[in-house]
């Protein structure tokens, strides 16, 4: 619910009414609304870079192939039921700029996709894999944004073509 509807728009009342459990058991185990939405966006995270990186993985043997799968594996996810955007960025945008909790959560989640991403640009054979990262991560993010505002498929398209342009900039032409 906070990931569909948002963490301001899902009020207590609401998640008691659907997980069946009482005001009292939800504030023994998570203690504030705080506590809950921070345990939430972290298995979601977890969740979601677990089946991310498992389908980069699978993609292919071959370390490029598998970093030109990042298009098609967020096509999957945009065109999925649970496409709500990304639960991190909707969180930060959602709250003020003080909610550190909320810049700290999704600055892991960052962290984490980065070593990722650093870790197949590596295997990929790029001079400077960390930095291939963060342009993939930026790349990224912007698909993510662009295609939860538009619901256009033209987004993948232009990703596409953008992130082949950035491996070929990086790793050289492709041997095919």
């Amino acid at each position: 619910m906070f990931c569909r509807d948002g963490i301001h728009a899902t009020g207590i009342d609401r998640i008691l009414a659907v997980a069946g459990v009482s005001k009292m058991t939800l504030y023994a185990r998570f203690g504030s609304k705080e506590a809950l939405v921070r345990e939430v966006l972290q298995q979601e995270g977890v969740a979601w870079r677990e089946s991310f990186f498992a389908s980069v993985e699978a993609a292919s043997p071959d370390p490029r192939e598998r970093l030109r799968a990042i298009v098609p594996t967020l096509a999957t996810w945009f065109r999925g039921e649970r496409f709500y955007g990304c639960a991190f960025m909707n969180a930060v945008a959602e709250h003020t700029k003080g909610e550190g909790f909320l810049r700290d959560l999704a600055a892991e989640h960052h962290r984490a996709i980065l070593g990722f991403l650093g870790q197949q640009a590596l295997s990929a054979g790029s001079r400077e894999p960390s930095l291939l990262a963060r342009q993939l991560l930026l790349m990224m993010d912007g698909m993510i944004v662009a295609y939860m505002v538009s619901g256009d498929d033209a987004v993948l398209m232009i990703a596409a073509r953008n992130l082949d342009a950035v491996l070929e900039k990086e790793l050289g032409k492709p041997s095919r």
